[in-house]
């Protein structure tokens, strides 16, 4: 039997070498269970030693939407799973919008690279997903719940259909509904259960997990397990289940102080700020309505307790079955969410509340208590994580680092000292322009493509809230021109090639503004000039020498005042 067990497992290997022709699934000698993951982060080729994980992924999440961050919420399996486990503070997605996240998440690369550039294209014909290399080394597969990309759905296939890298497959098309719904053609809307279409029959958020703890009680084989359970919530039009209709309502929402409509808060900020305000994605004419915001993020908070109580069901089964010490349990946002900073909502653009993200990870065999790390990591980094915890090294193509050693206290030399962030502009959201930006732990720099705007140069460590762009003052002109330069360079994608997306127009897109409401955005007081002005053509003048001169000058100042 033991020799039976070898031979498949050898098989398998020999599998995973020829799907990655690139030798990207190779397998580390290690040592015995309880050093699964020692200091070396190697482990055993024996399938009965490797962890198991559930990678659970919220829609919409932002960063503080946690007990422990945000006092006004309770979501104490979140908080649990903090204090028990590792909280990533300074976790990003690399794109602010569902399906690029998404398929970040699942292929290790930079929506230029995946080519997942909204919520409608389809991953690029040769993507592999970081659940084909796990399947092929001998784990069991598994997906709960939103798939969501690939929108525009071709004859061939349908918005559900079983994805590769898993061997158990439940979804359903599209954003889904958190309630059974009729549709147009009379029927309840169904979920795809391996290829074959049910009803929904209860909210989403409970039923997703009833699946998932029918798949971890019901699974075929004795191999480790890899279980994605992607929730529906907590994305728009926010739902939350009946036991929590009224909660919080002894409780008051803050407003963002940076909402309100004021020349104190729209000072150096883009014009297309000031424009969304009153937009689809502006808190004056928020998806052409009347919707009270803050109102509509205490539906926000309610709809995630139920998330909450996902997570308490699933750790319960891990210790009634006795998975605990052997499994890692990750939790992360597909982007975040503006509930009127900056007098925005939804997400897309590279603010803070829209593009950082919850990210906490427990293991209590293999992470340690209350752990916090500094470091910036991304959706970028989830695919090589995932292999590094079943010992494998991640394929050439991957983009993004594994998180483990961070996890465990190590100083890694080699990590990020930025992250790129980019969106591609929607025809359907034509509010929201074309982005790309750096952030590093001190500064964010913002570009915006293809539109007559300034950038945008933020001192988070400062400045965390973004309300004082710097990007005018001649002081941090050497930070700007250095940003400007790394920025360019990480947007060549994986040809050696800078392209911008463009994806087919088929409608005019959500262009209406309220008549009565807020107006159109002055032209920046700095831009306007007279003929008789000087230094009208200094915009031909390039950086690195403008830089060049600034420091003569301060040199020869310093050198008049000795």
């Amino acid at each position: 039997m033991k020799k039976i067990k070898r031979e498949r497992i050898l098989a398998l290997q020999l599998i995973a070498m020829c799907l990655c022709i690139f030798s990207v699934v190779s397998l580390r000698a290690g040592d015995a269970t309880s050093k699964i993951l020692d200091v070396q982060w190697q482990t055993t080729n024996e399938l009965s030693q490797r962890l198991n994980v559930i990678f659970i992924l919220t829609d919409d999440q932002r960063f503080d939407e946690m007990g422990f961050m945000n006092p006004i919420i309770d979501t104490p399996n979140i908080d649990r799973l903090a204090r028990e486990g590792v909280h990533f503070k300074n976790a990003f997605v690399t794109t602010a919008l569902c399906s690029p996240s998404r398929a970040t998440i699942l292929t290790g690369q930079y929506m230029h690279n995946h080519g997942v550039v909204d919520n409608n294209a389809p991953p690029n014909p040769d993507s592999v997903f970081f659940p084909q290399y796990l399947q092929a080394a001998g784990y069991d597969t598994a997906f709960v719940g939103k798939w969501h990309m690939g929108e525009a759905a071709s004859a061939s296939r349908s918005l559900d259909d079983p994805q590769p890298g898993f061997d158990h497959w439940v979804s359903f098309a599209g954003q889904g509904h958190y309630y059974p719904t009729q549709l147009r053609n009379g029927l309840v809307n169904q979920l795809n259960i391996n290829g074959e279409h049910v009803p929904q029959k209860g909210y989403i958020t409970d039923e997703l997990t009833d699946y998932a703890l029918d798949y971890l009680s019901e699974r075929p084989s004795d191999n480790p397990f890899f279980l994605y359970l992607s929730h529906k919530a907590v994305h728009a039009n926010f739902s939350p289940a009946e036991r929590h209709a009224e909660q919080y309502a002894d409780r008051d929402i803050p407003i963002p102080a940076s909402q309100a409509d004021t020349d104190e808060n729209y000072h150096g900020k883009p014009m297309w700020v000031k424009n969304q305000r009153n937009s689809w994605h502006g808190v004056d004419f928020p998806y052409h309505s009347s919707l009270d915001v803050q109102a509509y993020k205490m539906e926000y908070h309610r709809a995630m307790s139920a998330v909450d109580d996902s997570i308490g069901r699933l750790l319960a089964w891990l210790a009634e079955n006795g998975y605990a010490e052997n499994t890692i349990v990750m939790l992360m946002g597909d982007n975040g969410f503006l509930f009127g900073e900056h007098g925005l909502i939804d997400k897309r653009n590279a603010y803070e509340e829209s593009m950082r993200v919850p990210l906490v990870a427990w293991g209590p065999s293999v992470l340690p208590e209350s752990y916090k790390v500094d470091e910036i990591v991304a959706n970028l980094d989830i695919a090589p994580t995932m292999l590094d915890i079943a010992g494998l090294k991640s394929p050439v193509q991957f983009e993004g680092q594994s998180l483990l050693p961070l996890a465990r206290g190590m100083s890694v030399s080699d990590w990020r000292k930025e992250l790129l962030y980019e969106y591609y502009w929607e025809f359907n959201f034509p509010s929201t322009p074309t982005t790309f930006a750096l952030r590093t732990d001190d500064y964010k720099l913002i570009q915006y493509h293809g539109i007559w705007d300034t950038e945008e140069l933020y001192d988070i460590k400062n400045d965390p809230k973004e309300m004082n762009n710097l990007v005018g003052d001649p002081q941090y002109l050497p930070i700007v021109a250095a940003m400007r330069q790394k920025l360019f360079q990480r947007l060549v994608n994986n040809q050696g090639q800078h392209v911008v997306p463009y994806t087919e127009k088929f409608s005019s897109g959500a262009v209406f503004r309220e008549r009565d409401r807020s107006k159109a955005a002055e032209f920046p007081d700095r831009w306007l000039k007279k003929d008789s002005d000087p230094g009208l053509t200094n915009f031909f003048v390039p950086d690195h020498r403008r830089v060049k001169a600034r420091k003569k000058a301060a040199e020869v100042k310093a050198g008049e005042s000795n």
